[in-house]
């Protein structure tokens, strides 16, 4: 009888202790996600020419319209609107659309827009108007999902009124 509870309560031990170990790496995890978010990089995306427009994001793959010029410039609590285009194969564009935005500066992510796609012109696969708004100056990481995929991302900057 002895025997085995001693061996019941080794066990509990060895179980409760993996457990623990467990949730150390998870929390490590989350503090690197976290970090790396801070730390990265956060540069606005280049711009390209497709068509007759200049885009910012990446070339072939996602963009929007864009200019740096006072008329289509990203302002806080302004809400503009954008024709964003995309590039890739059919398969890729099965599903709804969801911009998620998120500040440099902050872990909270914003959803931006959410909507369905149209057969597409200047020289993309397909494209969608938008109206977006980003709530606070600074750099802003926009992330496209079609479905459950990540589709592409671009950084844009935010100015001060």
């Amino acid at each position: 009888m002895f025997k085995k509870g001693f061996i019941l309560i080794i066990l509990i031990i060895i179980s409760l202790t993996t457990v623990a170990c467990n949730n150390v790496s998870n929390k490590n995890d989350e503090t690197i996600t976290k970090k790396e978010n801070h730390t990265q990089n956060w540069k606005e995306s280049p711009l390209f020419e497709s068509g007759n427009h200049t885009m910012l994001g990446e070339e072939g793959r996602l963009g929007f319209s864009y200019d740096d010029g006072e008329i289509l410039r990203f302002y806080p609590d302004k809400t503009q609107k954008y024709i964003w285009y995309f590039w890739g194969e059919e398969q890729e564009f099965d599903g709804a659309l969801k911009f998620i935005g998120t500040h440099e500066n902050d872990e909270k992510q914003k959803v931006v827009y959410g909507g369905e796609f149209y057969k597409a012109n200047n020289k993309a696969d397909r494209q969608v108007h938008t109206s977006m708004n980003l709530p606070k100056s600074g750099m802003w990481r926009l992330d496209a999902y079609i479905g459950d995929k990540l589709f592409g991302t671009v950084y844009v900057k935010v100015h001060k009124k």
